[in-house]
C-alpha cells in the first residue's frame, strides 16, 4: 500500500512537508514494514498523484505525474527496498494475463491522449516481470471504452465491462483461461443508458454485478449504484435484483460489494454501510462511516475513511482488522 505521512515543520514554508512510503508484508512477516520510495517529499497543500499497482509478491510499480506533470515510473521486485524507473508507454502484445499481471487500459485512438478526450482505449496488461505495459493479444467486443477488474477474482475469472455492440446495453465479458479467450453476457440493464462502469465480485454461492451511473430523481450522490445484479451460475446468466430508487439506499457504492455465504451482501456508500441477507434485494443500514473496498492478493481490503484503518476479509463475515501510519513520525497531524 501506498502511504503518506505529513509532518509538522514550522520551518518549512508550506509549515511542514509529506513523506510518501510504501507499506509492505513480506512472506511469514507478523507485521507491516514502512519503506521509502523514489517519490519526492511535497507539500501538505499539494494533493497525492502518485498511485500503486501491486503486481504479486515483492514486486510493484509506482506511478506518478500526468497532465501538465511529467509521468514517472519506478518498478520494485523486492518488496520495496530498491526501485528502478520504466518506461510507461505500451510496447509489445501479451498472448494472455500472466500471474501477479494487472489489466488496465492505455489510450489507442488519439495517441497520447488524456482520459478525458480518448476516443477508443485497448485492454493493456502490466508484467509482474519488468512492470511494463504490454497490449493483450485477444480482447472482448465491449466498445471504445471497456473497464476491466483490475486483478482476478479468487476463483481465477477475470471481469471486463463495456457496451454491447448490437443492444447498446451494458455488458460483462468474463476470461477463465488467464485473457486467452472471453465469453460476453448482456446484462438486463436500461437500452440507451451507458454505465460508467460494473463492479464484479464473485462469493461463495453467487456473483454480483454492481452498475454504476446516473441516478433517476432524489439527492445526487458521488459514487452512484445504478442497479444490482446477481448471477447463480458463474456469470452466464444475470438477474436483476435491485434498481437504486430515490426514497431507497444505498445509492452509492464505494468500491466493490462485499458478497458472504447465504445471500449476505454488504455495500459501503458514500455515509454509512448497508447490509443484505437476501442476495441485493433489501437491505438494512448498520453502521456509520466511508469505507472504500477493493480486491487485493490477501482478500477483500476495506479502508476507512480515517485512512489508517484497514480490515481484509475472504469469506465476507470475518475481518481481520489492522492499521498503518496513524500517527505523525515527528509529532504533528499524520
Amino acid at each position: 500500500m501506498l502511504l503518506v505521512q505529513c509532518v509538522t515543520d514550522r520551518a518549512r514554508p508550506d509549515g511542514g512537508f509529506c513523506r510518501q512510503q510504501v507499506a509492505a508484508l513480506d512472506r511469514g512477516a507478523r507485521s507491516w514494514a514502512l519503506r521509502p520510495t523514489p517519490l519526492p517529499e511535497i507539500p501538505p497543500s499539494r494533493g497525492v498523484s502518485a498511485g500503486l499497482t501491486v503486481l504479486g509478491p515483492g514486486r510493484a510499480l509506482i506511478e506518478d505525474g500526468g497532465g501538465e506533470e511529467p509521468e514517472r515510473t519506478w518498478f520494485t521486485r523486492d518488496g520495496g527496498r530498491s526501485w528502478r524507473a520504466v518506461d510507461r508507454r505500451t510496447a509489445g502484445t501479451a498472448p494472455l494475463i500472466p500471474a501477479g499481471a494487472v489489466l488496465t487500459t492505455a489510450c489507442v485512438a488519439p495517441p497520447a491522449a488524456t482520459p478525458e478526450e480518448c476516443a477508443r482505449e485497448r485492454l493493456v496488461v502490466i508484467s509482474p516481470q519488468d512492470g511494463r505495459r504490454r497490449a493483450l493479444a485477444r480482447v472482448p467486443a465491449l466498445g471504445a471504452h471497456p473497464r476491466p477488474a483490475a486483478v482476478p477474482e479468487p476463483d481465477g475469472s477475470w471481469w471486463v465491462s463495456g457496451t454491447d455492440p448490437l443492444t447498446g446495453r451494458t455488458a460483462l465479458a468474463v476470461s477463465r483461461d488467464a485473457g486467452r479467450s472471453w465469453s460476453p453476457t448482456p446484462l438486463p440493464s436500461t437500452p440507451g443508458r451507458p454505465a460508467h462502469g460494473v463492479a464484479v465480485v464473485v462469493g461463495p454461492d453467487a456473483v454480483y454485478a454492481a452498475e454504476l451511473g446516473e441516478l433517476d430523481g432524489g439527492e445526487p450522490v458521488k459514487n452512484p449504484l445504478r442497479a444490482l445484479y446477481r448471477s447463480a451460475d458463474g456469470g452466464r446468466t444475470w438477474t436483476r435484483v435491485r434498481t437504486t430508487r430515490p426514497d431507497a439506499e444505498p445509492r452509492s457504492l464505494l468500491g466493490l460489494p462485499v458478497p458472504g455465504p447465504g445471500g449476505r451482501l454488504r455495500v459501503d456508500a458514500d455515509l454509512r454501510a448497508y447490509t443484505s441477507e437476501d442476495g441485493g434485494r433489501t437491505f438494512a443500514a448498520t453502521e456509520w462511516g466511508s469505507s472504500w473496498v477493493r480486491r487485493t492478493g490477501i482478500g477483500l481490503l476495506r479502508e476507512a475513511g480515517d485512512r489508517c484503518a484497514y480490515a481484509t476479509t475472504r469469506d465476507g463475515v470475518r475481518w481481520s482488522e489492522f492499521r498503518l501510519a496513524c500517527e505523525d513520525p515527528v509529532g504533528g497531524g499524520a
